[in-house]
């Protein structure tokens, strides 16, 4: 069951399944790779832990272990949120501008 458990996410996150954490390739002053790297990171996170919600279905991590990369990935995703309703408000700023 745990094989099929398996398979079924590896198959949902794709290509996400096998990701590992890169290193910072951000250039100074490049706005589009940081926001591009932070996605990637983001993407990760919530890999891990579902790679490691899944180890403890199998009894391979220990539910510390589990509450860790969770809460690593939720703490991400929020911040992913919170840069996005900052740019939306920009934008909508910008858009608002008379000229």
């Amino acid at each position: 069951m745990i094989e099929s458990l398996s398979a079924i996410a590896a198959a949902r996150l794709g290509p996400l399944a096998e990701t590992t954490p890169t290193t910072s390739t951000v250039k100074p002053g490049d706005f589009a790779s940081a926001l591009a790297e932070g996605a990637n990171n983001m993407a990760d996170q919530i890999a891990q832990a579902d790679k490691t919600s899944m180890a403890a279905l199998s009894g391979q991590a220990g539910p510390r272990e589990v509450a860790e990369t969770v809460m690593t990935a939720e703490q991400s995703l929020q911040t992913a949120i919170a840069v996005r309703d900052k740019l939306v408000n920009a934008f909508l700023d910008i858009s608002r501008m008379q000229i």
